[in-house]
């Protein structure tokens, strides 16, 4: 899918405040026992066709309005995925100007995680 060229600087001007890890640090930290709070946030029927092992969902519409509930801490190790990394980066830039100090979007999102063979589950 081609993305527009506006969303496109607006993902680059967040990927400069942001931290960006990608699928094969992820799995490794997992893998490590590493307390993680994988968060997906990409729509509800992209949730419902599968997610990482583990995930809570938090779509990127709600995720502002609903992340205080469901991650209370803000030091909490935070990782946000979407279907390639760039509406994972909005938000994450959005939940740091929140005080959440330790977010991290996955690159290479979903579509590098299934696209490495790596488990998934749905509900």
């Amino acid at each position: 899918m081609a993305h527009a060229e506006k969303f496109l600087a607006l993902v680059n001007d967040a990927k400069k405040r942001i931290r960006e890890t990608n699928v094969a640090d992820v799995k490794r930290r997992m893998d490590a026992g590493e307390k993680l709070v994988l968060v997906d946030v990409r729509e509800e029927s992209e949730w419902a066709r599968g997610h990482l092992p583990g995930a809570i969902h938090l779509g990127k519409g709600i995720i502002e309005r609903d992340v205080e509930q469901r991650v209370p801490d803000t030091g909490a190790k935070i990782v946000l995925y979407c279907g390639g990394g760039f509406r994972s980066a909005l938000a994450a830039d959005n939940l740091q100007k929140m005080g959440y100090t330790n977010v991290e979007s996955m690159d290479g999102g979903w579509k590098g995680w299934t696209g490495a063979g790596l488990p998934t589950e749905k509900e």
